[in-house]
């Protein structure tokens, strides 16, 4: 079995800094993308940011500039540094990854926890 730990969330003054991390476990044969999302009550889940293949890197217009996604690929951890953070990204964040656990396997999501992060004004 996979599965996705996330760690790091809490509560936070605007214009402070947060950095989540999403460890993976388990039989892992590759990893395609390591990802954020993020939810607030009553609404769909956001894209935040997303790294394909170890390289491609794409953030949502909202963050970027703010937020920088990076991983380890040792240890299939991705994380997320967010810095300038503001009320409005108050949220339930997840970590998500496309991953393969043999190479027989198609690609399959899998997503962490979550992990609630709250910004105060």
């Amino acid at each position: 079995q996979v599965q996705l730990v996330e760690s790091g969330g809490g509560l936070v003054q605007a214009g402070g800094s947060l950095r989540l991390s999403c460890a993976a476990s388990g039989s892992i044969f590759e990893i395609k993308t390591m990802g954020w999302y993020r939810q607030t009550p009553g609404n769909q889940r956001d894209f935040v940011a997303i790294i394909i293949r170890g390289e491609y890197i794409e953030y949502a217009d909202s963050v970027k500039g703010r937020f920088t996604i990076s991983t380890h690929n040792v240890t299939n951890t991705v994380y997320l540094d967010m810095s300038s953070l503001k009320p409005e990204d108050t949220a339930v964040y997840y970590c998500n990854m496309a991953l393969k656990r043999r190479s027989t396997e198609p690609y399959y999501q899998y997503w962490g926890q979550g992990t609630q992060v709250s910004v105060s004004s």
